[in-house]
């Protein structure tokens, strides 16, 4: 349950980003996924992917929603152990908006 319930919150959060983030606008969000893996026995990644249907980039979203749902792993986990550590958090790729962007870590993978 704690994937899950991390799943939804970070879903919650790129939806309501614009109430967060000061001059993010409200934008209608037409997909937000987030994908949750099990990396090494004390590794996770989250992913959350954001798409919308218009001239605009949705990264904050994007990073709100993935944010949020590692917050709510470290919420509901530490009760078990408050050694946890929230690593990077980046943007891997973009299009829309002004200009659309790759990470150099993300050419690699490719």
């Amino acid at each position: 349950p704690v994937f899950a319930t991390a799943i939804i919150a970070g879903t919650m959060a790129a939806k309501n980003t614009h109430t967060l983030i000061p001059f993010c606008h409200p934008l209608m969000i037409e997909s937000c996924k987030l994908k949750i893996r099990v990396t090494s026995p004390q590794d996770i990644s989250i992913e959350c992917t954001v798409a919308v249907t218009g001239k605009t980039g949705v990264e904050m979203e994007a990073l709100t929603g993935a944010s949020v749902a590692a917050l709510t792993i470290y919420d509901m986990c530490k009760g078990v152990s408050h050694d946890m550590v929230i690593g990077d958090t980046c943007l891997m790729t973009k299009s829309g908006g002004k200009s659309d962007y790759v990470s150099p870590d993300r050419v690699r993978d490719l």
